[in-house]
């Protein structure tokens, strides 16, 4: 049967019509009630959604304890430390490191005895006479030789060795420690040999010659400014000074432009150029990016270059690297790669960043963020010769207050490091996670973020700022669906399980406690202490522990220098009552070794040819 054109569309328009006419409905009516549903849209996702827009935090009580009970905790670390010290002195010493499961030694570092080095300042510190004493044998004795055809390692020989030698020597002003720094320094010097300045991987001390790829990561070849400028200063050497400034002479020449002032991951050693476009604060990059902001404040605010790095290497982390979580809204920095379609995130969280929020922290607590103009900078005007894109990035963080908002930044990624271990069932953070951002999920950038809790009126706490408890869920889920949604609520999955008894988180909780007096941070970093000795304390030592998300976690026979060196040191310093090094006097290197704050005297800049 065939229907004229219009037909039925016509005929069902004439009932629906009729049908509201007899109901006392007329296309006025309709009409009425079409726009008013559009006006009440455009209020609700143009006001009412925006006023209502905020990240609830939880309510959580920290109690108040006395002094005595703080005393009471540093004194727990010291005795942690003596535990570990004192089973390397008993299984290791004076080889580099104890394993503390099996109670025999390994040689990692050179043979040169590396956790009793690293660990010189920390036993001073702690007031512990006679295993510095006994530890002092291993610096008398040392000549810094290695068979042929053997290298030493540059990057952690500086940071762990020379940097213990170097801070030990700020503490105790003692000449055999300045006099070994100096050979160290000398003896590692042949790394230098390259056109850029920047160091090759190894060093062969017995030929005095260096050796590596031409290809160096971020971390290896720019984290010795630190110890190399102090020791010029202690030793009165400008062939040390020349060293320090020398990465910091290639940064202000590379050509930076693509990665948005960002140091990348990897760099031509040859040409002091970048070789890639990853960027990243975590692994094979971190320490790099801590220097720029550690070598100005170690050099009494002197330094400008470094400084108008330090603003654009954060403001590129705070416009393209840090994130919001869909579901808990957790603060985290993330790692990208540059394409032409723009910033392409990993979304992977790494231990290794925790060390971020405390350098935040460092900088609000240091930096005339706020009054720029005054050490002779503007602000916006450091992205004049980037992108356009860049530029506008600049503009909408100097719409903010900066010291704030480096605070909150802090503030808001301390916590996700901390949430991260008390997620756990060890109560212990692993290496890697990957938070579940993009794709089917949100992804959601802090500072779109910032800007829509500023302009719904600042309701709440900053996004990722406010207190939160830590994840809870089902101790077993039972299958891989119930896996999957225990991730979703949680906001990610456990991408390297390993707890590696790492210093960056309780680095950071440290500083924070510093900077703001706020007592959570002290209470947090007695959680993970509390974790640290009912997980993986073993009879001689502390062990790496395997599967801390699970809970049948696993002992690994690994207990590195670092964990006496930093992570221990920092916790008890934390607990302290008294701030025996101030922030504003002494900078920590990378290893936790804390150097004095020291001005060039006009002799020297122009002996050595410094700013």
């Amino acid at each position: 049967m065939n229907f004229p054109a219009g037909f039925l569309g016509n005929n069902v328009a004439a009932k629906t019509s009729s049908s509201l006419r007899r109901r006392g409905i007329s296309i006025r009516h309709i009409a009425f009630a079409f726009a008013s549903s559009i006006i009440l849209l455009t209020l609700y996702f143009n006001y009412f959604r925006r006023t209502g827009y905020s990240f609830p935090a939880d309510v959580i009580h920290y109690a108040s304890e006395t002094p005595e009970v703080w005393t009471d905790r540093s004194f727990q670390v010291r005795d942690a430390f003596l535990h570990a010290y004192h089973g390397y002195e008993r299984f290791a010493f004076p080889n580099d490191e104890l394993r503390p499961l099996s109670n025999t030694s390994i040689n990692n570092f050179n043979g040169w005895a590396v956790t009793a080095v690293d660990s010189l300042d920390t036993m001073h510190i702690m007031g512990l006479e006679q295993e510095y004493k006994r530890a002092m044998a291993a610096v008398h004795n040392s000549n810094f030789s290695l068979p042929t055809n053997t290298r030493v390692p540059f990057f952690e020989t500086v940071i762990r060795q020379l940097g213990g030698l170097l801070s030990a020597y700020a503490l105790t002003n003692d000449d055999i420690l300045r006099t070994r720094a100096d050979e160290l320094g000398t003896i590692l010097a042949p790394a230098f040999n390259t056109t850029s300045g920047f160091p090759k991987y190894g060093v062969n001390t017995v030929r005095g010659t260096s050796d590596g790829s031409l290809i160096g990561s971020l971390a290896e070849i720019a984290s010795y400014q630190m110890e190399y400028a102090y020791l010029g200063k202690i030793t009165g050497k400008k062939e040390h000074v020349d060293r320090a400034t020398a990465a910091t002479r290639n940064f202000v020449n590379a050509d930076l432009r693509e990665h948005g002032g960002m140091y990348p991951m990897f760099w031509n050693i040859s040409s002091g150029q970048a070789r890639d476009t990853h960027l990243s604060v975590g692994a094979a990059s971190d320490s790099a990016h801590e220097y720029i902001l550690k070598q100005y404040l170690m050099t009494a605010r002197k330094d400008k270059a470094n400084l108008e790095m330090y603003l654009r290497f954060t403001s590129h982390v705070f416009n393209n690297l840090m994130y919001i979580s869909p579901n808990r809204h957790l603060l985290y920095v993330t790692d990208s790669k540059l394409y032409r379609t723009g910033n392409r995130p990993t979304h992977n969280f790494e231990h290794l960043s925790c060390f971020f929020p405390g350098l935040l922290a460092l900088g609000a607590h240091t930096l005339p963020l706020n009054n720029l103009e005054d050490v002779g900078l503007n602000f916006t005007a450091l992205a004049d010769d980037l992108l356009p894109k860049q530029k506008m990035g600049y503009e909408e963080l100097s719409s903010f207050n900066l010291k704030d908002l480096h605070l909150w930044a802090a503030e808001g990624l301390a916590q996700t490091c901390y949430l991260t271990y008390a997620d756990q069932p060890t109560g212990l953070g692993p290496d890697i996670i990957n938070m579940l951002s993009g794709g089917p999920r949100p992804e959601i950038r802090w500072m779109d973020a910032m800007q829509e809790w500023r302009t719904s009126g600042r309701r709440g706490p900053p996004p990722g700022v406010g207190d939160k408890h830590p994840w809870v869920g089902d101790d077993i889920p039972r299958n891989a669906r119930e896996r999957e949604m225990a991730y979703a609520m949680r906001d990610y999955y456990v991408k390297n399980p390993d707890y590696q008894l790492r210093p960056e988180t309780v680095e950071s909780l440290y500083i924070l406690y510093r900077v703001t007096g706020d007592v959570k941070w002290r209470h947090r970093g007695w959680d993970i202490f509390q974790a640290i000795e009912r997980e993986a304390k073993t009879p001689s030592g502390y062990a790496n522990i395997d599967k801390v998300d699970t809970y049948s976690p696993q002992q690994l026979d690994v207990m590195p220098s670092f964990f006496l060196a930093e992570t221990l040191k920092y916790l008890y310093l934390l607990f302290r009552e008294d701030d025996i090094l101030p922030l504003d006097k002494w900078v920590f290197n990378t290893e936790a070794h804390p150097f004095p704050v020291f001005e060039w005297t006009e002799q020297e800049k122009e002996a050595y040819g410094v700013l």
